[in-house]
């Protein structure tokens, strides 16, 4: 049976079972592991962690795993550790080695980029693919200088987890505002049946409905807010707008 724990005993609590010597080996136990990871790192030439691809966190969390315990248990040797270390960068160079190979094995390891906007819709199918929530997808394309979707031609979900956006290069149309964020000053949905001049965008994908979405009708015309369901399943709306930080979105 083992002995009596004694609370707060600043020894135990400290130092452990452990001589006090322990703490050197500690210094150079971390030392070697951290020296040797660094090495490794440096082999797998990988990208930085804000572009991790899943092979490449993989191999993150199995390289942080074994890398730790070595440094502070002393019940496990620094070779088996070192051993494992070199296992998981040599099972990642294999991988990669046959994601350059095989298009099967990339797409099964790396996945596939994923259509997230198109010509100012959210594609609702591809958020949910991606894992991703709208107000999500609306930081990054803030985070890229987009102020709303209908300045966004296309949007992908990268492989590495990156958003690659690409904008109209003239007089985009207008479209759902997504400044300021949504959580500070939510767009103003507007009540059916209300009279409105202007186009509207769905609250839901940002569809764009009215006189200058069909491009048919003067923009000036006073028409009825239509409390029809969009094809995304959302019955509400908000006036689109070219520049939602230009003025009222009225």
């Amino acid at each position: 049976m083992s002995a009596e724990i004694v609370p707060f005993d600043w020894a135990r609590m400290l130092l452990g079972d452990a001589p006090p010597l322990f703490l050197l080996e500690i210094v150079f136990r971390t030392a070697v592991i951290f020296l040797w990871l660094v090495f490794l790192l440096r082999v797998t030439g990988k990208r930085g962690l804000a572009q991790l691809s899943p092979l490449e966190l993989a191999i993150v969390i199995g390289l942080g795993s074994a890398a730790g315990d070595p440094m502070f248990y002393p019940e496990v040797p620094l070779l088996h550790a070192m051993l494992v270390l070199a296992l998981v960068v040599g099972l990642q160079r294999l991988l990669s080695h046959l994601v350059i190979r095989s298009e099967h094995v990339e797409t099964f390891i790396e996945g596939l980029p994923v259509e997230l906007v198109r010509d100012g819709v959210l594609r609702g199918e591809a958020l949910q693919r991606a894992n991703l929530s709208r107000e999500d997808l609306f930081e990054r394309l803030r985070a890229q200088g987009v102020r709303q979707l209908g300045e966004v031609q296309r949007a992908y979900f990268e492989q590495d987890g990156a958003l690659s956006v690409f904008t109209h290069p003239h007089d985009p149309p207008p479209g759902l505002p997504v400044v300021p964020p949504w959580d500070l000053e939510p767009p103003r949905a507007l009540p059916p049946g209300d009279p409105y001049r202007g186009p509207l965008a769905c609250l839901g994908c940002g569809a764009l409905r009215g006189a200058e979405a069909s491009g048919q009708q003067d923009a000036g015309q006073l028409a009825t807010i239509d409390p029809s369901v969009c094809t995304c399943g959302g019955a509400r709306w908000t006036p689109a707008t070219t520049d939602p930080l230009a003025g009222p979105r009225d």
